[in-house]
C-alpha cells in the first residue's frame, strides 16, 4: 500500500519545481535588455515511479538542468555575415576619408585647380608680353603644386593613422582571445561538476561575435577526454582558428586559442601584423600566429578591410591596396606632367631672353628635376613646386619658341597649354619627336585630364561599391540576428505568462500539501476515537 505521506513528498518536489522555474523566469526578466544574454528554462524531468500492487504510480517532478535556448547554426550564420560587415564597413571608413581628401567635382579639387592653370596658359598664349597675365600663371602654377602636395600630405596622413589603427585592431583580436581563455577556466572548473554555467557561455559567445567582426574564424569545441563527468549538454571549451573568408582552412591550422584535448590546457598564440619597406608607409606583408605566416591576406574582417585601404604586398607582386595606389597613380601622374612641362618649358625663351628658360616645377634636387626615369620610392606628388627663379621674375616663363622671347612669340605658350590633353604616348620626346629622353611611367593610359577624371571616377565606384555591399550585409546581419533573437532571446511577453503559469502551478502544489495535511490531521487526530 502506498504510504499516506507519498502525496506529501510529491507536493514538496512540485513546489521545488515550480519555485527552480519562477527563479529562472525572474533571472530571464532581469537580463532581458543585458547584451549577449540568452534565455534560459529549467529542463523538468518526472521522477522514478512508484510500483503499487495495482500499477505504477508517479512521485512528481524534479528540476533537471537550467539549460540556454540557443541555436548554433544561427551563431555561425550571423558571425558569417558580421565579419563581412565589419570588412565593407571599414573599407567604406576609408575610402569616405580619401575621397573627402580629393573632394571632387568641386571648386578647389585639382580639377578645378588644373582648368585654372590651363585657362591661365591659354590668357598667356593671348598676351605673352603681359606681366599680370604671367604673374597669373606663376601663382596658378602654384596652386596647382600645393594641391598636389595636400593630395599626398593628406594621404600618406590618413595611411598613417589606418595603419595605427590596424596596430589597434589587432590588439583587441589579442585582448579578445585572452578573455575567451579566461572564461574557458572558469567553464572548466563547472562543467567537470556535471553543471552548466549558462551565463559564461553567454559572456564567451558575445566576444566570438565580437572576434568575428574583426576577422574570420572558426569555432571548434572540444570536450577534453580528463573532463570529469560534464553534462550530455555541455557545450565544452572553445578553440579558435583563423579561416578564409570563404571558410577555408589555412593549411596548417592557424590557431588563435589551442585546447589540449586530453587534459583541456589551453594555449593563446598572439597575432601580429608583418611589415616590409615601400613608400612613405611600409606596407603589410603578412600576418604571423604562432609563428606561421599568413601571406594570403583574405581573412576579411575589420582587420582584412583595413589592410587592403591600407597597403598590402603578396610575395612576388608588387604592393597594392587603395591608398597606396592612389598615391603611387598620383606620384606617376605628377611625375609625368612636371617632366613633360619642364622639357617644353626649358626649349622655350622668356620674355626678353636669349638663353632658355629655367624648369617651371621644381622637385628639390637636380638629380630628380634631369632624370626622365620614374623611381616609385620618390613621392613626386609630395615634393613638386614651382621654382623660386619663375615665382620671383615671372618674365622667365616660356611663352616664346624662338631666341630672344619677343614679345608676340607665343609659340611656347601653347605647346604648354597643350600638355593637359597630349597623350602621354608623346611624352619626353625631343624637338625633333624622334629620339625619347625616357620613358613614361607604366600604366599613365590617355592624357592627363582623363587620366585624372579615371582616378576619381575609379574612387567613386569603389566607395559606392563598399557602401553598397556593406549596406546589403548590413540587412543579412539584421535578418540573421532577428532569427537569433527570435529563439534566443527574452520576451518579456512569454515571460510573464511563464511567471504567471508557475506561480500557479506553485500555489497548487502548496495547496496540495494542504490538503494532505487535512487528511494526515483526520487520520491522526479524528481516527478511532468513537465511544470515547
Amino acid at each position: 500500500m502506498v504510504s499516506t505521506f507519498h502525496g506529501l513528498e510529491t507536493a514538496k518536489r512540485a513546489l521545488t519545481a515550480s519555485q527552480s522555474a519562477l527563479y529562472t523566469t525572474g533571472h530571464n526578466i532581469s537580463n532581458a535588455n543585458t547584451q549577449g544574454y540568452t534565455r534560459q528554462r529549467v529542463d523538468f524531468r518526472t521522477t522514478n515511479p512508484y510500483n503499487a500492487p495495482y500499477g505504477q504510480i508517479g512521485t512528481g517532478v524534479e528540476p533537471g538542468q537550467v539549460i540556454r535556448i540557443r541555436e548554433n547554426y544561427l551563431d555561425v550564420q550571423y558571425r558569417t555575415e558580421y565579419n563581412k560587415f565589419g570588412y565593407y564597413s571599414s573599407i567604406s571608413q576609408a575610402l569616405a576619408k580619401m575621397e573627402d581628401i580629393i573632394h571632387e567635382p568641386s571648386d578647389t579639387g585639382l580639377q578645378a585647380v588644373m582648368d585654372k592653370f590651363w585657362n591661365s596658359l591659354q590668357d598667356l598664349a593671348n598676351n605673352p608680353q603681359n606681366s599680370a597675365t604671367r604673374q597669373v600663371v606663376a601663382s596658378n602654377g602654384k596652386m596647382f603644386a600645393e594641391t598636389l602636395n595636400y593630395y599626398s600630405n593628406s594621404l600618406v596622413r590618413i595611411q598613417s593613422d589606418l595603419g595605427q589603427e590596424i596596430d589597434v585592431k589587432v590588439g583587441e583580436i589579442n585582448a579578445i582571445i585572452s578573455q575567451i581563455d579566461e572564461l574557458n577556466k572558469q567553464i572548466a572548473t563547472v562543467e567537470p561538476h556535471g553543471k552548466l554555467p549558462n551565463d559564461l557561455y553567454d559572456r564567451r559567445d558575445l566576444l566570438v561575435d565580437e572576434l568575428s567582426k574583426l576577422i574570420n574564424i572558426e569555432v571548434n569545441t572540444v570536450i577534453p577526454k580528463q573532463y570529469g563527468q560534464p553534462s550530455r549538454t555541455a557545450v565544452g571549451l572553445y578553440e579558435i582558428r583563423i579561416v578564409h573568408a570563404n571558410g577555408s582552412d589555412y593549411g596548417e591550422g592557424i590557431k588563435l586559442l589551442e585546447v589540449n584535448a586530453t587534459n583541456g590546457h589551453s594555449n593563446i598564440n598572439q597575432l601580429s601584423v608583418e611589415k616590409g619597406d615601400k613608400r612613405a608607409n611600409t606596407l603589410v606583408t603578412a600576418i604571423k600566429v604562432a609563428g606561421k605566416e599568413i601571406k594570403d591576406l583574405g581573412f576579411g574582417g575589420e582587420l582584412g578591410g583595413l589592410i587592403k585601404s591600407y597597403g598590402y604586398q603578396l610575395p612576388g607582386e608588387v604592393g597594392s591596396g587603395y591608398y597606396p595606389d592612389m598615391l603611387e597613380n598620383l606620384n606617376k601622374l605628377t611625375f609625368a606632367f612636371a617632366m613633360e612641362f619642364n622639357h617644353i618649358h626649358t626649349q622655350g625663351y622668356g620674355l626678353g631672353e636669349s638663353n632658355n628658360a629655367p624648369i617651371f616645377f621644381d622637385f628639390g634636387s637636380n638629380a630628380i628635376n634631369n632624370s626622365y626615369e620614374y623611381d616609385p620610392t620618390i613621392h613626386y606628388a609630395q615634393m613638386i613646386k614651382v621654382n623660386e627663379e619663375i615665382i620671383s621674375d615671372p618674365s622667365k616663363i616660356a611663352a616664346a619658341f624662338e631666341e630672344g622671347g619677343y614679345s608676340g612669340d607665343n609659340d611656347n605658350a601653347f605647346l604648354l597649354a597643350d600638355i593637359f590633353t597630349k597623350d602621354f604616348g608623346d611624352y619626353f620626346k625631343d624637338k625633333t619627336e624622334e629620339t625619347q629622353l625616357g620613358s613614361v611611367p607604366k600604366g599613365l593610359t590617355g592624357n592627363f585630364k582623363t587620366f585624372y577624371a579615371g582616378l576619381v571616377g575609379d574612387l567613386g565606384v569603389n566607395a559606392q561599391s563598399a557602401n553598397r555591399n556593406r549596406d546589403n550585409v548590413q540587412v543579412l546581419v539584421d535578418s540573421v540576428d532577428y532569427n537569433r533573437q527570435s529563439i534566443s532571446g527574452v520576451s518579456l511577453d512569454e515571460e510573464m505568462t511563464n511567471l504567471v503559469t508557475f506561480q500557479h502551478a506553485y500555489n497548487a502544489s502548496a495547496r496540495m500539501i494542504t490538503v494532505i495535511d487535512e487528511m494526515l490531521d483526520r487520520i491522526i487526530n479524528s481516527t478511532g476515537i468513537v465511544g470515547r
